[in-house]
């Protein structure tokens, strides 16, 4: 009885199967399926999800692992720049909307600090956009100056977000990497790292819109110098092509090194955009502030991006950063100007970081700008062919010492196209601005590296 009622069951099952399926495209399951594909992700953030610093910012989480990995300073920012978004905040209408480009006083100061560096005249309303963050400046600028199916020449390793933000706005990253050249001492330096002059210009075509620059260089700490640039701006001239200049780390220039803005060139200030950080200049990345400086011609265009997205950045963080960069702009010429006091901080912490890598067998290579530090690691000789298979050798010895080390830091072919992953992959990367007491226990954990 039990089998002819389950037969039974079992036939009506069917037969309402049918019956629904027999109503076509206006059945229920298939105005599901309908439904569900307009939850779809735009084609134009397709294959961009995966993301080093949510992955490995996570890996660091863990209390126990000193973080030598993102570019977080746990150093404090100057005490007269806290101070001063204390103040800002307590003035009843700085906790307003204020101008969506830029708060007055801040891009005035901006531009007197800039005047001064650039030897020219910098119009605060026009040629000046705030941000939020070096981020927004990027965006906004390529948001703003490229078209669909555009080139844009980016240089390898470069900063993750350039071949994400030129394919969202529908351009065609083309790469052409940082070649080393045998070092001229002991120590590898970020100038054993050029371009090839005859590579970089059979990269540039009729469809070559911009290049993105960035010097001083993240990851490699390479400041290009006064001819390296020269041969970018020929180029960029000879074409008719824009530059797209990431300078957030300008003021982290060591000794006997000089930061040149490649706007300051001949023929180069109407075709440039230079993009600048409040959370570099001043150490205080949380500040989310950032700005991009430039012609008119172009910046208004970002400025149209910025205002149909983010529209305005936070009154109090402006305001405070306006009041820093004047009291630093009175001292420009005083070796005691914050611009020249952190790099000379920076400098010590640079070469202790080298010297402690060293002394474990690793090869670091010690940038001329920047806080970052890469370290070709191949010397070591960790076997790590029994983790992942499909993940670059620097991936997996970054998670191996994490887990084994309690010691944090970036992969390097996570600022690389897959066609130069193989150069890359022996190769990670550190930050050093961190206090004392963050790098005495990563030494520490490299004096005793070998007894584990």
């Amino acid at each position: 009885m039990l089998l002819a009622l389950g037969a039974r069951l079992l036939r009506g099952e069917k037969a309402w199967s049918a019956a629904w399926r027999a109503r076509g495209p206006h059945s229920p399951r298939n105005s599901v399926r309908k439904i569900m594909t307009k939850h779809k992700n735009a084609k134009r953030i397709e294959g961009l999800d995966s993301n080093v610093w949510v992955e490995f910012t996570q890996l660091a989480a863990d209390p126990s692992i000193v973080n030598l990995g993102q570019g977080l300073p746990d150093i404090s920012p100057p005490d007269y720049v806290k101070e001063g978004l204390a103040k800002a905040s307590s003035v009843d209408m700085l906790n307003q909307y204020t101008r969506g480009f830029g708060h007055p006083l801040l891009v005035n100061a901006l531009s007197q600090v800039y005047e001064k560096v650039c030897g020219r005249k910098i119009d605060p309303f026009t040629d000046i956009l705030v941000t939020v963050g070096a981020y927004g400046s990027l965006f906004s600028a390529i948001q703003g100056l490229i078209e669909v199916d555009d080139e844009v020449i980016i240089i390898e390793p470069f900063y993750d977000c350039y071949e994400p933000m030129v394919k969202m706005a529908g351009g065609r990253p083309v790469f052409i990497p940082l070649r080393y050249k045998s070092a001229a001492a002991d120590v590898a330096s970020s100038a054993d790292w050029a371009l090839d002059p005859a590579e970089l210009a059979s990269k540039f075509s009729s469809k070559t819109k911009a290049i993105i620059l960035n010097t001083p260089h993240n990851p490699i700490g390479k400041v290009y110098t006064k001819e390296e640039l020269q041969v970018i701006a020929d180029l960029c001239i000879k074409h008719d092509i824009l530059c797209i200049s990431d300078e957030v780390y300008e003021w982290m220039v060591y000794t006997g090194n000089k930061h040149i803005k490649i706007a300051t060139l001949p023929g180069m200030w109407d075709r440039t955009v230079t993009v600048g950080s409040a959370g570099k200049t001043y150490s205080a990345t949380g500040w989310k502030l950032g700005w991009s400086i430039g012609p008119q011609h172009l910046i208004k265009h970002l400025q149209v991006v910025h205002q149909n997205t983010l529209y305005t950045c936070a009154t109090p963080l402006q305001e405070a950063l306006a009041q820093a960069l004047l009291i630093d702009l009175k001292r420009m010429d005083d070796p005691e100007c914050y611009f020249y006091s952190l790099p000379r901080e920076l400098e010590g912490k640079r070469d202790r970081m080298a010297q402690m890598l060293l002394g474990v067998g690793l090869k670091p290579v010690v940038p001329e700008g920047g806080y970052f530090m890469i370290v070709d690691v191949s010397p070591l000789n960790v076997d790590l062919s029994d983790m992942e298979k499909d993940k670059p050798y620097d991936n997996k010895f970054v998670k191996w010492m994490m887990k084994s080390k309690k010691l944090s830091a970036i992969p390097l072919t996570s600022f690389c196209g897959l066609a130069t992953k193989d150069q890359f992959e022996k190769y990670i990367r550190f930050c050093f601005i961190k206090k004392d007491s963050t790098l005495d226990a990563a030494e520490v954990i490299l004096k005793n590296w070998k007894k584990h």
